[in-house]
């Protein structure tokens, strides 16, 4: 294995995109890093197909199903820009490691737990770790890579996902039914650990140097309650009041108002940020069409995707009384439509350049899908079902 050169600086990474690493050590970094995005994405997939096994068996009320899932995004979602200004502060290595670890640390007690309310904490904790892989699994690649270079090997994070989105219903199921569904946490163990060795072994540290520089901190706190805010009153529409059994509606204020506090303290976020020194959000980034259109198409098609890949699977296992693997192989059809749409999609734009047309209706698609998959019933055909999934 070669020997590192001296940490760079901050200055020598804008400098020398490549950071002085050989092409072996570049392209052992990448899989490294790769190796964990994977990780962290597989664990949006791979979950959905035991959780109807993990309820049963932990007792756990419908309450508290959507939870184990909704924790894992809710502090993933909220660190991400943390973790992103952080690393531009104090380095990528030591957030990257920071973050792995306690992905690994979150994984490994998921495995243990002994009940629905510890799972949904230390599924909190995974998603502590994994809010750091994707920001500065990008910024790792623009360091490591020229501009000219760089979209090429950008290009392999759609891959992970595709990949992560078949291989997770398929390997939840399979490990559910095979051997339990403990193990659909403990399989992030041995590969986190060979990525973590991998990223401390070569990947070199480096920080700005000089100028003082400040994290946002009333940003922050500001931006934490109102994504929270927001994830909680979405998460709860539909659920039954304990106390009542009635499902919780638009006008009660675990759903609504809580949605109207987290779009207020949104509003506040924006005004925080547009005053702050070195802000966590700049925004200007707002101010370009472009970018705030896709944000929000972004918004639109993981909030629609999403629901479908959590409540399908249970869906077949209640509904149809089919085994986690089954009902793994049954939910392809959502992913092979997400996958040919991915493909197309990017052929397209390719070729002609062209790109309003195709996220409009991309939109509209999923909408007829959704809609589509309203109608289901225990006795809709399964190739009917599937074609809705499709969509």
């Amino acid at each position: 294995m070669e020997a590192l050169p001296p940490p760079a600086t901050r200055s020598a990474i804008e400098e020398d995109p490549a950071l002085g690493l050989s092409p072996r050590a570049k392209f052992q970094i990448l899989g490294a890093v790769l190796l964990a995005l994977f990780l962290a994405a597989l664990d949006q997939t791979i979950v959905g197909v035991a959780l109807p096994r993990i309820t049963t068996d932990l007792n756990a009320t419908n309450e508290l199903y959507v939870w184990s899932i909704t924790i894992y995004l809710l502090t993933s979602t909220i660190t991400g820009p943390f973790y992103g200004k952080l690393s531009d502060l104090y380095g990528r290595k030591p957030l990257l490691m920071i973050g792995v670890t306690l992905f690994l640390v979150g994984s490994a007690l998921s495995g243990l737990s002994g009940s629905m309310e510890q799972l949904i904490l230390f599924r909190g904790i995974q998603g502590l770790g994994a809010g750091a892989l994707f920001p500065i699994a990008l910024a790792v690649i623009a360091d490591m890579f020229t501009p000219a270079e760089r979209g090429k090997y950008q290009g392999l994070f759609g891959a992970v996902f595709g990949i992560s989105s078949i291989v997770g219903p398929l390997l939840g199921g399979w490990l559910t039914d095979n051997l339990s569904w403990h193990w659909i946490f403990y399989v992030n163990l041995p590969i986190g650990i060979v990525a973590l060795f991998v990223i401390w072994r070569l990947l070199p540290t480096t920080r700005r140097q000089g100028t003082r520089h400040h994290l946002d901190y009333l940003g922050a706190f500001v931006f934490t309650i109102a994504i929270s805010a927001l994830l909680v009153g979405l998460t709860y529409k539909g659920v039954a009041d304990p106390a009542t059994g009635r499902p919780y509606d638009w006008t009660d204020p675990i759903v609504g108002g809580a949605i109207a506090i987290g779009l207020l303290l949104g509003a506040v976020f924006l005004w925080v940020e547009s005053h702050a020194k070195e802000p966590i959000v700049p925004p200007a980034l707002f101010r370009n069409r472009v970018y705030s259109v896709s944000l929000a198409a972004t918004f639109l098609a993981s909030f629609g995707f999403f629901g479908a890949i959590v409540f399908l699977p249970r869906w077949f296992q209640v509904v149809r009384g089919i085994s986690p693997t089954e009902s793994g192989l049954q939910s392809l059809a959502l992913l092979a439509g997400l996958i040919f749409s991915s493909i197309a999609s990017g052929a397209i734009i390719s070729r002609t350049g062209r790109y309003k047309w195709l996220l409009s209706g991309s939109l509209a698609v999923m909408a007829i899908g959704m809609l589509l998959l309203t109608q289901l019933h225990a006795d809709t055909p399964l190739p009917i079902l599937w074609s809705w999934m499709f969509i």
